[in-house]
């Protein structure tokens, strides 16, 4: 039973927590940390410009970046896995300086994740809903994780029984995973219908050709 005294109690017998794990030191791996596009105002008094303008992508689009790289795609792929996970507090992200601007994003502070399973933030996936766009790859994994022999739920309790922590997530949250899922998969549909498979979905499997002064070199 729980006390006032008590430094921690559980209820009735599961402590709810968080668990951090550090990067490498910036002298190893130097990173830079970059505000999120879709920062959130932290505040009744004002309203950033995409929770108040649907068409706030047209402007990132612009801005490099986002105009010219994978980035946006990359951002949008952050944006479905905080969803997923209910981090509404992605207002910076990391990224190592060794591989530059096309480098991969860190998901780095997602203590806020699997807070209310309850609730489904739809704002969060706001990234997906404005810019309609999505890459392949991660559209035909999130159908896959929807199918009933590869459930998300399913996949995810399957994986985390294997953790030392066991149970990593209650029962409720891993449910919440299949609900967002369905919810994701919405809006990209409605995406589509708007303005068709070929725009929305960003082939990202194609391996980028040699510029022409290469492979002449190499033909030669």
């Amino acid at each position: 039973m729980c006390k006032t005294e008590y430094a921690v109690c559980g209820s009735p017998h599961l402590l709810e927590g968080s668990l951090s794990a550090f990067l490498p030191s910036l002298n190893l791996a130097p990173r830079l940390s970059i505000p999120n596009p879709w920062i959130r105002s932290y505040s009744f008094e004002g309203k950033e410009e995409w929770e108040v303008n649907p068409l706030y992508c047209n402007t990132v689009r612009e801005i490099y970046p986002y105009s010219n790289s994978n980035r946006l795609l990359n951002i949008v792929d952050m944006a479905i896995f905080d969803f997923l996970i209910g981090n509404m507090d992605r207002h910076h992200y990391e990224m190592f300086t060794k591989f530059g601007d096309d480098g991969f994003l860190l998901h780095l502070d997602n203590a806020r994740g699997f807070g209310r399973h309850s609730h489904d933030e739809i704002s969060i996936l706001a990234p997906l809903s404005q810019c309609c766009v999505i890459k392949r790859t991660t559209w035909l994994r999130l159908q896959l994780l929807a199918e009933p022999e590869y459930r998300l739920s399913e996949v995810m309790r399957e994986s985390l029984l294997q953790d030392p922590l066991a149970p990593v997530l209650t029962e409720p949250h891993l449910l919440a995973l299949d609900r967002r899922l369905q919810l994701i998969l919405q809006a990209v549909g409605r995406c589509i219908d708007t303005f068709g498979e070929a725009t929305v979905v960003a082939n990202d499997t194609r391996q980028p050709q040699r510029p022409a002064v290469h492979r002449a070199k190499l033909d030669t």
